[in-house]
């Protein structure tokens, strides 16, 4: 961990800034910020990136993902008060920000809003860009904490708007912190709550739904990819059908890859995809490092709105679906079904994923799923004639004894 302490600023006390340095795809921040009398009255940990999607000169569209942040500043951080709020400000590279704001009432405080601004003027993130300038993404939040509580949301948590993804995880954060000592009572988001409480159980029969689905043909094929910094860590191509059941009614949908946006982050254990549209908030594929040679779909969590407008939402993170050995990558092009649970089914069609251990940008040798080997058909066809034959032979050998035990009775 590196550690150091910026200048003051005015009217905010002292920063003291940790990094935590590592092959990560971002930085794992730690901010303690403290009053004019050195008392600790904000702390936050976290970690976050962000996803750009951006029109080129050539009218194309290409995706960029901010994970490095080098070395930030946080001039205009602030402690707040009764009366005026307080703020973490982070500026990094050339030209990006990100503020949070919160705000304090008698007995709880609120993040209240996000923002996020992006240069396109950077030739070196966006060298292609067909409009250079600033560009400033507004999410109101408006998110409750009780006071003198730390919320804590290890859970990944996205914002998505005008082409920006907004990824953060593993963050803790006490605003207005009382008495210079941050709090031992922990607020957690909801995905933590669900996660570290529930064990997801999968039942073994999908309900009897009171509407069938229409059929639906099969969906295109398309192709994901996730990078850190100019690398690419993560490959997918696959066609994905989901089959959801909300209220006895079932749905069939077909993701459309050319409407669909995509992003994730890498680490050295773990490794994210995440997928989203217009009716689909989010659809993440989690990656999973097991016995340090393989790895294994661990966790899917989706948001989305159905057609009559309301919203489902699950998180499966017992998962154990397209195991392969590190270095390679895994490969099923006949139909698959990944069961995340009885209500939420992922139907997947000509799959290939590499979530680590991507070099040159290419997928490395395939590992096949078993349905795709029909080197198995050989024995079984071979023993299936094989017991055909046997068959044939045994009733032509009684038919044969016993016409000639009915020929000797006649003699």
């Amino acid at each position: 961990m590196v550690c150091f302490r910026l200048s003051p600023v005015p009217g905010s006390g002292l920063v003291l800034l940790c990094l935590v340095l590592g092959a990560v795809s971002s930085y794992a921040l730690e901010l303690n910020l403290t009053d004019s009398e050195k008392a600790l009255c904000l702390y936050a940990k976290w970690q976050m990136n962000f996803t750009i999607r951006y029109e080129t000169t050539s009218k194309s569209y290409k995706t960029v993902t901010i994970s490095n942040l080098g070395t930030p500043t946080y001039n205009g951080s602030i402690c707040g008060d009764n009366q005026n709020g307080s703020r973490i400000a982070v500026q990094f590279g050339s030209g990006f920000s990100w503020i949070v704001n919160f705000t304090k009432s008698v007995s709880v405080y609120s993040i209240d809003s996000i923002s996020f601004s992006y240069n396109t003027g950077d030739n070196t993130t966006f060298p292609d860009a067909k409009d250079k300038g600033i560009l400033t993404v507004n999410e109101s939040v408006a998110f409750k904490i009780p006071l003198n509580d730390i919320f804590r949301c290890n859970s990944l948590s996205t914002l998505v708007k005008n082409g920006v993804v907004q990824n953060y995880w593993d963050v803790h954060v006490q605003a207005f912190v009382q008495n210079g000592t941050v709090s031992t009572n922990e607020y957690l988001c909801e995905k933590d709550n669900t996660t570290t409480t529930v064990v997801p159980i999968v039942p073994t029969t999908v309900p009897s739904p009171t509407t069938t689905p229409s059929p639906k043909e099969k969906p295109d094929v398309g192709s994901y990819l996730v990078k850190n910094g100019s690398d690419t860590c993560l490959l997918a191509t696959m066609g994905l059908q989901l089959n959801v059941t909300h209220d006895k009614v079932a749905s069939v949908i077909n993701i459309n890859p050319n409407v669909t946006g995509y992003s994730g982050s890498c680490h050295p254990q773990t490794a994210l995809l995440r997928l989203n549209s217009s009716n689909i908030k989010y659809l993440d594929f989690v990656f999973a490092v097991k016995n340090e040679n393989r790895f294994y779909l661990k966790e899917v969590n989706v948001s989305m709105y159905l057609a009559n407008g309301s919203v489902f939402s699950f998180a499966n993170n017992n998962l154990s679906y397209w195991d392969a050995p590190l270095g390679s990558s895994y490969m099923c092009n006949k139909e698959q079904t990944v069961s995340v649970s009885g209500e939420f089914q992922i139907n997947t069609f000509d799959l290939r994923v590499q979530p680590f251990n991507v070099k040159d940008g290419k997928y490395s040798t395939a590992q096949e799923c078993s349905l795709d080997d029909d080197t198995i058909l050989i024995p079984i066809i071979v023993g299936a004639g094989l017991s055909g034959l046997i068959i044939v032979i045994v009733i032509a050998y009684l038919i044969g004894r016993r016409k000639s035990y009915a020929g000797y009775q006649t003699l």
